[in-house]
């Protein structure tokens, strides 16, 4: 495997474990006890192809750490799974706000981070290269084979999750997805994510597209639908 997995964890015994696992499934593995170490190491030639990234940090914060991992451009698609002791619904939510694609609550099972971790792998590899697919809705427009989204011919940074969700409503425009549905097709629904999840990167994904955002409209007590236009 060339997939090399950073550990972010004070925990140096959780680190140790978590590596011991991760190298014997085959991935090469980093590992920082600090936010500041985990930077470091984030930045480092080549980036890792994956982050377990805990919550509580002496230094930078987990949430910290995850905010300028997704504002720089070498690892701003990087999957990243928080791990953390704090359960409470806001916990979750933060970390996904600030651009988590998974979130695990200590005490967990090795081998269900484990398969948590392959999933987002799998889902995260590039596909052959495709002739360009262009969709436009009015001021958007989405490549699909490039992964790059405009409004108003200026580029938009997405994470790859974010581009997945948007790439899944776009394609469907007109119809109602349900939660549980987008749960399904972008997340592949593992775990403990929940409803709140979609609604949590949907509000995201809208801030994200300024003006475009009007393009995803919430249907009360269902989902959401993507329209050409927000007057559709």
């Amino acid at each position: 495997m060339d997939e090399t997995i950073l550990i972010v964890d004070d925990e140096r015994d959780l680190a140790a474990t978590l590596e011991f696992n991760l190298q014997h499934q085959g991935y090469r593995t980093r590992i920082a006890h600090s936010g500041e170490d985990a930077m470091m190491l984030a930045l480092r030639e080549p980036p890792p192809s994956l982050v377990l990234l805990d919550l509580m940090l002496p230094g930078i914060s987990g949430t910290e750490v995850c905010r300028r991992l997704r504002a720089r451009p070498e690892t701003r698609e990087v999957p990243i799974i928080m791990l953390t002791a704090r359960g409470e619904e806001i916990d979750r939510v933060q970390g996904l706000e600030v651009g988590a694609d998974d979130y695990v609550v200590k005490p967990f099972s090795v081998r269900e981070l484990l398969l948590r971790v392959r999933g987002l792998l799998r889902r995260s590899e590039r596909q052959p290269t495709a002739p360009t697919t262009v969709r436009r809705h009015g001021r958007l427009a989405l490549d699909s084979s490039a992964h790059r989204v405009k409004v108003d011919d200026v580029e938009v940074e997405l994470t790859a999750l974010e581009f997945r969700l948007l790439d899944t409503l776009s394609a469907r425009a007109g119809r109602v997805l349900s939660r549980g549905q987008l749960l399904t097709d972008v997340w592949q629904a593992s775990g403990d994510q929940t409803t709140r999840t979609v609604d949590t990167h949907v509000k995201r994904l809208r801030s994200k597209l300024g003006a475009a955002g009007a393009y995803i409209e919430t249907v009360r007590g269902v989902g959401y639908r993507f329209v050409d236009t927000p007057e559709s």
